[in-house]
């Protein structure tokens, strides 16, 4: 068996997530109450309401503080991944998994990654809209097309037949009209506060930039797959660069998944609120294994079937 932590983005998240670790394990209270952040996360969390938990800048702290306290308790109990990595925000906390940052590091970090995206996204009349049924050559011709109305471009390669497309609002609604006209099932737009993904989030990647000088990076005890590639990180990249690429570039998760699999991944634990990632895996290859974890009940199936 070769293991691999997939790490939940926004979108996932509900009132009360992560909660019965909070209450249940000293060591979840100890890293929760150890994080200096500038607003109630924790109420946030776990009383909502549901508005505030959503905002980007609110939501990103939020998602990865019950990342970690899932990863935590897995740890605990003598499982670890052979690769790991996440969707978009969940990017964070696969480096925080394989030692980069640590667990209290990386949930402060989020908030000041979710303010950037906040601040670059202000102002611009912007859509995200998921494209269900068409591949990425024939999206590709239909967001060139739609150009002409404004920017788009693909911010997410999900899995096979599901797509995301994001840029300004026009330009987005035209190349799902011509997506349909393609041949695509349905699009879905998403309720998202910016074109995340795309070049239209620079200012967030320059902000980044400024960031990072004050952070400590530590060297990855886990290979992690960085969403802005589809692979390891190559040589003479540094994780900086990657992350700061990463706020303004296409999200590669199927490619991650399949780089994965190529290297023996046999077995795939999604961490964080839902099963959306669990989704995609499914649609990559149904072959692989898969489980989740959020609360006291999936920590335990997963506990016994990875133990056995």
């Amino acid at each position: 068996m070769k293991i691999g932590f997939i790490y939940a983005g926004q979108g996932s998240q509900y009132v009360g997530m992560g909660k019965e670790f909070y209450d249940h394990f000293d060591g979840c209270k100890e890293l929760l109450d150890s994080v200096d952040l500038d607003f109630d996360f924790k109420k946030v969390m776990f009383e909502g309401p549901e508005e505030a938990l959503s905002l980007t800048e609110n939501n990103q702290p939020c998602m990865v503080a019950v990342a970690m306290m899932a990863t935590l308790l897995l740890k605990e109990a003598g499982i670890t991944p052979s690769y790991t990595c996440g969707l978009s925000l969940g990017e964070y906390s696969a480096l925080a998994c394989s030692g980069v940052f640590d667990y209290k590091q990386a949930i402060e970090l989020v908030r000041k990654r979710g303010l950037a995206m906040s601040r670059a996204a202000k102002g611009i009349s912007s859509k995200m809209a998921a494209v269900l049924g068409l591949d990425r050559d024939r999206l590709n011709e239909c967001v060139k097309e739609a150009s002409a109305l404004g920017y788009v471009a693909i911010a997410n390669y999900n899995c096979p037949g599901q797509l995301v497309i994001a840029g300004e609002e026009k330009a987005v609604d035209r190349a799902c009209e011509l997506a349909i006209k393609a041949g695509a099932r349905r699009t879905v737009p998403l309720k998202t506060s910016g074109p995340f993904h795309t070049a239209l989030l620079k200012d967030a990647s320059l902000e980044l930039h400024e960031v990072f000088k004050h952070e400590t990076f530590q060297a990855m005890n886990i290979p992690v797959i960085f969403n802005a590639t589809g692979k390891e990180l190559e040589a003479r990249v540094s994780i900086p660069e990657m992350l700061e690429k990463q706020v303004m570039s296409p999200v590669y998760f199927e490619d991650s998944i399949r780089y994965m699999i190529d290297h023996g991944v046999d077995t795939i634990v999604e961490i964080g609120p839902g099963k959306v990632l669990s989704g995609f895996v499914r649609k990559i290859d149904k072959s692989i294994k898969r489980y989740n974890v959020e609360d006291l009940k999936t920590l335990e199936k997963v506990k016994e079937a990875l133990h056995e």
